[in-house]
């Protein structure tokens, strides 16, 4: 076995590891109520951001990046939704 060969399954093993998951304590409810709570709170801050806008105490730039991740915020949840219901839907036409 030459060198290159070993240094190439070693960076292969540390990269293996590296990007494995990590095994989590929490369950479902606490990963998706997490979720929920960071997309509500990306909701408020574009809110925020906003009305500081209309009033003249934020920067124009500032209301522009909090609508892009709103945006993309809601992006993200209807297409997590619709995925949920393709499952859903896919689930009911399995046999029995």
């Amino acid at each position: 076995m030459d060198i290159r060969t070993s240094l190439a399954a070693q960076s292969y093993a540390q990269a293996r590891s590296a990007a494995a998951p990590e095994p989590s304590a929490e369950g479902a409810e606490a990963t998706i109520g997490r979720m929920v709570g960071s997309f509500a709170d990306t909701l408020a801050q574009g809110e925020q951001t906003a009305r500081a806008a209309m009033t003249g105490n934020a920067d124009p730039h500032a209301l522009v990046q909090a609508l892009a991740s709103s945006q993309l915020a809601v992006e993200t949840v209807a297409t997590v939704r619709d995925k949920v219901v393709e499952a859903y839907q896919e689930i009911l036409r399995m046999p029995v």
